[in-house]
């Protein structure tokens, strides 16, 4: 195993999570993450609770940059309008909003119990 090749692709990784941070639904969802850790810290959620939002906004984090990735793809492999191509798109946008729109759910079962 080649380690600064290895390291190296930590690099390229980074350069991809900088790259996402830049695109704006990335950007919503960062707001919203943040948004929803200072509510989990003033509502004081349980370390069973904190994992469980932890783990949806990382998975919300990862599938909205495999989105972009799969757009990027099929942007590049054609120029042309194509009824494939927006059926990708579309598709890979509709996995980030239901998980989106479940997370959501997830969340208020968490947080309206401790607010009422």
């Amino acid at each position: 195993m080649d380690l600064r090749k290895y390291l190296r692709s930590f690099g390229y990784a980074f350069e991809g999570i900088i790259t996402a941070c830049k695109e704006q639904n990335f950007q919503s969802h960062l707001l919203s993450a943040g948004i929803v850790l200072i509510a989990g810290y003033f509502t004081g959620l349980s370390p069973v609770e904190w994992f469980i939002v932890l783990l949806l906004i990382a998975l919300m984090f990862a599938l909205e940059m495999v989105n972009t990735a799969i757009e990027r793809v099929v942007d590049l492999a054609s120029t042309d309008i194509h009824p494939l191509a927006k059926q990708a798109k579309d598709i890979a946008a509709g996995a980030v909003l239901v998980f989106a729109v479940f997370s959501a759910i997830i969340g208020l079962l968490i947080f309206i119990p401790k607010w009422f």
